[in-house]
């Protein structure tokens, strides 16, 4: 008699290729979040070839699906837990694949935020889904394996965004990097409906509409305020307005959930040293990560005048690194213990991050792909441990809840990192380049405005610019080179604090996994959705 698809001992015989499934959807909705970087350029260019997008409207491109990417995480993951998480996820990756062919097809840059905000609600219906599905598919003596080869896609879709994108962008319009998600999209539900398993919280507690409503605002906001930060400095009352009111509102979120009877998220979780540790080292690791990544993907393309193609090419050792390390990372968390591990990852990126502070115009190339990889091997040894360990302290029904804090806390890092880190490089490279500009321009409060605003503005104002115009290019490049700088000494700062959490909160040994509130048989956990 043949073993029912849905039953325990069949869905793990196909644990892996579940997993290689989960994959490929996190795949498409991580790498999107990279490979908008390198046609940001040709979608400020006048139609036809681009929609001749503004400096402000190409970062709320970005920033639409950042804003709605982080303040929804939260939400699916607790709705997966209560609704099924095979539901949620197939429901995120048509939304996904349908909000990817509209910007594809955007006629104009307010279409195209629109659309990308769209992409961001929908991309935060899949990520925290994929971790909480392999958390209740594999056991606790592989979980961290399959986590370390979650982890390393993760690093994978984020150095093979610029590549992709420079790939489509050499041969195909503007559009094209967010039409490639269709196929892939079309596969991986196809795959999905047929290996993946439906598994939910069977004692889902009483709905707690206020809770959700307070997570969404809090984490939105605050993140709101990061990104205006980031525009128009920490001090502006239009930064500091948000902030301040996300605190607020995340404040009341904790004070509702402590006296709420079945509250979305235990608060008590975050008294655990282990947990609140391995949450904020990966709020720390994708600060400096994701903050230094962007500033050098312009190093190549604006002060060493490489193409996209070129650029992403040349991030791939960061995406070597990363995979080979985080697919090993379960040994090495059973040979040297979590502390020691990621202790010894952040410090490496510390390293890394100080290379940075002294690459020039003509750095050789060679050393910069060497710490490309280290960069790479640093995230692949320090994601995996902190991931499992925020994982393992929630019992498996909740999963959902689990995996959504871990992402957010991601997310939250790589904005707040894009913002610091790139309001440090744009102040940086204002001061340097303004006085070259004034030169040129006179005192035009306007035209010097626009032209400092980046060293992409300031290089297309010395195209049209004649011989004056090539003048400039120089101390342009020296002033982006001097901006970057300053970012890699802030980075530095970060991995430093991070050695520090590690090295203080992080267990020796890794703790064996949260037992569940009420022990489930095997199949209750995995017990399709439909049947209950």
């Amino acid at each position: 008699m043949p073993i029912p698809r849905t039953s325990p001992e069949a869905i793990h015989e196909r644990r892996w290729q579940i997993l290689g499934v989960l994959i490929l959807s996190l795949l498409v909705v991580v790498l999107d979040t990279s490979i908008l970087n390198v046609a940001l350029k040709t979608l400020a260019e006048p139609a036809p070839k681009g929609l001749g997008a503004s400096q402000s409207q190409l970062e709320w491109a970005t920033n639409s699906y950042t804003l709605a990417f982080a303040g929804l995480l939260f939400t699916w993951g607790i709705l997966g837990d209560r609704l099924g998480r095979k539901r949620i996820l197939l429901g995120g990756m048509l939304a996904f694949g349908l909000s990817s062919v509209l910007c594809a097809f955007a006629a104009s840059p307010d279409e195209l935020i629109a659309f990308r905000a769209l992409m961001g609600i929908s991309g935060a219906a899949v990520l925290p889904s994929t971790l909480s599905i392999i958390s209740n598919v594999f056991d606790p003596a592989e979980r961290a394996k399959a986590i370390g080869i979650w982890a390393g896609a993760v690093g994978l879709a984020i150095a093979i965004g610029p590549v992709t994108g420079g790939l489509l962008l050499a041969h195909f319009w503007w559009g094209s990097v967010f039409f490639v998600n269709v196929p892939i999209v079309a596969i991986a539900i196809a795959l999905m409906t047929r290996l993946v398993p439906d598994s939910r919280n069977p004692e889902p507690g009483r709905l707690d509409p206020v809770g959700v409503l307070l997570s969404i605002a809090g984490i939105s906001v605050i993140v709101f305020g990061i990104i205006r930060g980031g525009d128009v400095g920490w001090g502006a009352p239009s930064a500091l307005a948000p902030l301040a009111g996300g605190v607020a509102l995340l404040g009341a979120f904790i004070a509702w959930e402590r006296r709420f009877p079945s509250p979305i998220l235990d608060i008590g979780l975050f008294r655990s040293r282990r947990f609140s540790g391995a949450v904020g080292i990966i709020l720390l690791i994708f600060c400096g990560y994701m903050g230094l990544l962007f500033a050098v993907s312009f190093y190549f393309q604006a002060a060493r005048d490489y193409t996209p193609l070129h650029t992403g090419a040349l991030l791939l050792p960061l995406a070597a690194g990363q995979m080979i390390f985080a697919s090993q990372s379960s040994r090495l968390i059973d040979r040297f213990g979590p502390r020691a591990l990621v202790s010894t990852g952040m410090a490496l990126m510390v390293v890394t991050y100080l290379y940075y502070t002294q690459a020039g115009a003509h750095s050789p190339l060679l050393p910069l792909e060497l710490i490309l990889f280290l960069q790479g091997v640093a995230v692949g040894i320090t994601m995996p441990p902190v991931t499992t360990a925020v994982v393992a302290s929630v019992p498996r029904q909740k999963a959902g809840a689990a995996s959504a804090i871990n992402n957010t806390s991601r997310q939250v890092g790589g904005a707040l990192g894009v913002a610091v880190l790139g309001a440090i490089v744009s102040s940086a490279y204002r001061a340097g380049i303004r006085p070259h500009l004034t030169s040129v321009l006179g005192h035009h409060q306007h035209a010097l405005d626009t032209a400092s605003s980046s060293i992409a503005a300031t290089l297309s104002f010395a195209a049209h610019a004649g011989q004056v115009g090539h003048a400039l290019v120089a101390p342009a490049v020296a002033s982006y080179i001097h901006a970057m700088h300053e970012a890699a000494i802030a980075a530095v700062a970060i991995g430093a604090i991070g050695v520090i959490v590690a090295a203080t909160l992080l267990p020796r040994r890794a703790p064996a996994p949260a037992p569940a509130a009420a022990p489930p048989a095997p199949a209750e956990a995995l017990e399709p959705a439909v049947s209950r």
